[in-house]
């Protein structure tokens, strides 16, 4: 009975089939347009651009090309494509027309875009045919030169002679290229059979066919030795590579004596199966890897299309929210590949959420730019009718434009932070200055306003000298008669004024203070009496507004500031959960006073 070698694991149908397939390509994975993708989120390219990147690829060869770069190219140009017809059918619908009546309009640029593709298609179909018809040809070559060994294998009596030819055509096999994967396997053991037919028919020196076979065997243990040194190589893919190259030596080398045939087989062949082994190995483990970066990028494309971009009515929440964005992308940037079938179409996904962001962004602060320009324009020309009506002696009339443009001011929005207080400034000093000039030519009653500074004065002292000691409900009693008669008491010269109403509200406040009567209630209703005392004055309302704006926005931001550190706090700790308890505190107590100043506000505005 002959013993012939057998093909290893790697060398049946799926082998062939595997490396045809492209998996000799796995450490070169194509992913440029990802790589490209975070670093400008507001870079788009044109579909002239990619027309040209298209045309790049035609000019290749085919086996150039790379399936990678082609769907990077189409899927780009899609989601250019997409946006356009997207917008086109907005403005459709926006001119009062039915959506079932809208028809795209022809692209020029996306009619050439695929006539481009249908060529790249052509062009690797040629190829792929030719490839194949080569492959054949190559198959039908390599069956003619087995036919001619297996009929001089049956020739005995002339097989000494057929020697030369023997080994000619053993060497023409050899150079003979690919043929089609399905039929690599079979053909080889055919080849085996018909050259171990011929050697046993040879009828030659028992020397030299030993020297053959002992060259042959040489040949064999080398590679079984090398084979074996690439069981300890940590790269599989290399090793698997490698072993490729030791089988083609392996099935190029002639067969060895009988006796040992089977011995370095089995060598060879227990060596290849621990790389096919590995390699099998690191493709699952590989796969594993894949659907979890598949997973965590299809959470992310999620996690940012949950986002709400419509609600952003305000920089700080555009900013908020850019920081969301840039995160989920640096998130992006740690995973790994997804499969080859979902990559390019997660990334395209997740990119198109990014890219619409950014455009609304952008949209926003141009038109809150053009907003606050207009503001701006506007209170420069208050300023300038203020300006040019400060000197006006005629009291009555001035004093009532005076007070519309007040009014209009507080009607028109915020300016950039750079002008905010320059033209408030500007604003403000007109004002002043004019009701400045109207107070001291209108001051008939000073005798009465010294007589109520006097009488103010008066209860401030009263103020200051309560018994600390009394009773609570007394002291709390006797402080709202003096609030009382503070509230009767009318003005007091301009320039007093407001000297008096902080003497007046230190004083109430460190009764507050000492008697605990910090409730809402009780400060509101001493907020409404100061307001009250300040009557009529709008110019000095207008101030106390402008402070309490100030006061409310940076008690939002302290607020805002609070909700951000509190993520970042560990509850589950002791001492997480004590710093936490107190962070929450001191956010109710800004809340707290957050409500206290928009009341306070609330109160100027129904006296304006």
């Amino acid at each position: 009975m002959e013993l012939r070698e057998q093909p290893t694991n790697l060398d049946n149908e799926a082998q062939g089939q595997i490396l045809n397939d492209g998996h000799n390509d796995v450490m070169n994975e194509n992913n440029e347009s990802e790589n490209a993708m975070v670093a400008d989120n507001d870079k788009t390219l044109s579909k002239e651009s990619l027309i040209q990147q298209a045309e790049e690829i035609l000019n290749k060869s085919a086996e150039e090309i790379t399936r990678d770069e082609l769907t990077r190219v189409k899927l780009q140009f899609h989601a250019l494509r997409k946006t356009e017809l997207e917008q086109e059918k907005a403005e459709f619908l926006e001119k009062g027309n039915e959506e079932a009546a809208f028809a795209p309009k022809t692209d020029e640029a996306e009619e050439k875009f695929k006539e481009i593709l249908n060529q790249i298609k052509d062009k690797k179909a040629a190829y792929a045919a030719e490839l194949e018809a080569t492959r054949q040809a190559n198959y039908e070559r390599k069956s003619a030169i087995i036919a001619e060994i297996t009929e001089m294998a049956a020739d005995t009596d002339n097989v000494n002679r057929l020697m030369p030819r023997f080994r000619e055509l053993q060497q023409e096999f050899k150079t003979v290229g690919e043929v089609p994967a399905t039929l690599v396997t079979e053909q080889w053991k055919q080849f085996q059979e018909a050259v171990e037919r011929f050697y046993d028919q040879l009828k030659i020196n028992k020397d030299l066919r030993d020297y053959d076979f002992k060259k042959n065997l040489d040949v064999k243990v080398l590679l079984c030795e090398e084979a074996e040194k690439l069981t300890t190589e940590n790269d599989v893919v290399v090793a698997f590579r490698r072993l490729q190259d030791l089988h083609d030596k392996w099935r190029e080398t002639g067969p060895v004596a009988k006796e040992m045939r089977e011995e370095i087989w089995n060598r060879f062949k227990d060596a290849s199966a621990i790389i096919n082994k590995k390699y099998q190995a690191f493709f699952e483990e590989r796969k594993a890897r894949e659907q979890e970066n598949e997973a965590a990028k299809t959470a992310i494309c999620e996690r940012v299309e949950a986002l709400d971009f419509e609600s952003l009515k305000s920089h700080a929440a555009w900013e908020e929210m850019t920081k969301t964005i840039i995160a989920a992308q640096e998130d992006w940037k740690k995973l790994g590949y997804a499969s080859k079938k979902m990559n390019n179409a997660l990334f395209a996904r997740f990119r198109e959420t990014c890219d619409r962001f950014f455009s609304l962004k952008a949209e926003y602060f141009k038109k809150m730019k053009d907003e606050l320009s207009s503001n701006l324009e506007k209170k420069i020309a208050l300023c300038e009718r203020a300006e040019a009506l400060k000197d006006s002696t005629d009291w009555k009339k001035a004093s009532d434009e005076f007070v519309e443009m007040q009014r209009q001011w507080k009607t028109i929005g915020s300016v950039a932070k750079k002008h905010s207080d320059a033209v408030w400034q500007r604003f403000l000093a007109a004002c002043d200055y004019f009701f400045e000039q109207k107070k001291k030519n209108t001051s008939g009653t000073r005798r009465e306003e010294q007589a109520n500074l006097k009488a103010k004065n008066e209860i401030i002292h009263a103020l200051n000298n309560i018994d600390r000691e009394m009773p609570r409900e007394e002291a709390i009693k006797l402080i709202k008669e003096y609030m009382a008669q503070w509230q009767k008491i009318g003005h007091v010269p301009f320039r007093e004024k407001d000297n008096i109403y902080e003497a007046y509200r230190a004083a109430i406040n460190a009764l507050h203070d000492h008697f605990d009567m910090r409730e809402s209630r009780a400060h509101i209703a001493n907020f409404e009496s100061t307001i009250n005392d300040i009557g009529n004055d709008e110019n000095r309302l207008y101030r106390e507004r402008e402070r309490l704006m100030r006061a409310l926005e940076q008690k939002r931001n302290e607020l805002r500031t609070y909700e951000n550190n509190l993520g970042f706090f560990n509850s589950k700790s002791k001492t997480g959960n004590s710093m936490f308890r107190e962070m929450e505190r001191k956010m109710q107590r800004i809340k707290d006073d957050i409500a206290m100043i928009e009341k306070k506000i609330g109160i100027i505005d129904s006296k304006l």
